[in-house]
């Protein structure tokens, strides 16, 4: 567990990288990210050891596309949105553990995601104690894809062990079955939650646009902690 000190020293840093975003006028707004978080999130080994975590006081998110991996820090969070900032711009929106807009991403990029409310995402994915059907709207880029309808099935499944920087998790498996029928579209997505309060520790995300990302917490950002 991390202490209180470093848990605030994380959140100063995380807060000192999202203002320095802010204060770049808004044509810069692309460069700035991208040398701002140059700045304070280097290329990291794909597999980052305990020691290397703990030695940087930032919120920290592994992020592996097939044979490429990097490290990601928090650079802000809005309510339940988190914004999490590469080394070379790229920038990814989570809640709750799903990604709903990503910002640099080589060819496409999720613009947007609206999660109606009800949602087994806003309500906790802890809480599932059978497969849910629920939907959510997306917007797509390149080619004005606005509001292109997702249909998502959500099944948990057994508690897993994972293991993250050598510690093994009792984490509970959730599967989503997600298509997007106006795309003749459908993917196989994967959590791993807390199944006492639902933080997605890790995740297989295939988005709309082809990209398949695995995600996994290094040090989480949980709002509760003081």
């Amino acid at each position: 567990m991390i202490g209180a000190t470093a848990m605030q020293r994380a959140a100063r840093c995380s807060l000192v990288l999202a203002a320095a975003l802010l204060l770049g006028g808004c044509s810069d707004w692309a460069q700035g990210v991208a040398e701002t978080a140059r700045r304070v999130a280097h290329p990291s080994p794909p597999l980052p050891t305990p020691a290397q975590v703990l030695a940087r006081p930032y919120f920290q998110l592994q992020v592996d596309q097939g044979r490429q991996s990097a490290v990601l820090v928090l650079g802000n969070v809005d309510g339940d949105r988190e914004a999490w900032y590469s080394h070379d711009g790229v920038i990814l929106f989570l809640r709750h553990g799903l990604l709903v807009k990503t910002f640099g991403l080589a060819q496409a990029n999720l613009d947007a995601t609206a999660l109606p409310a009800g949602s087994p995402f806003l309500d906790g994915l802890q809480k599932l104690g059978a497969p849910i059907t629920s939907a959510r709207q997306v917007d797509l880029s390149p080619g004005y894809r606005y509001g292109v309808g997702m249909v998502s099935e959500l099944v948990p499944g057994p508690l897993e062990s994972v293991q993250i920087l050598g510690q093994a998790r009792q984490l509970r498996r959730i599967d989503e079955h997600l298509r997007a029928p106006a795309l003749h579209w459908h993917a196989d997505n994967r959590y791993w939650i807390d199944p006492a309060d639902g933080l997605v520790w890790k995740t297989r995300q295939t988005l709309p646009t082809g990209t398949t990302l695995t995600l996994t917490m290094l040090r989480p950002y949980r709002e509760s902690t003081p």
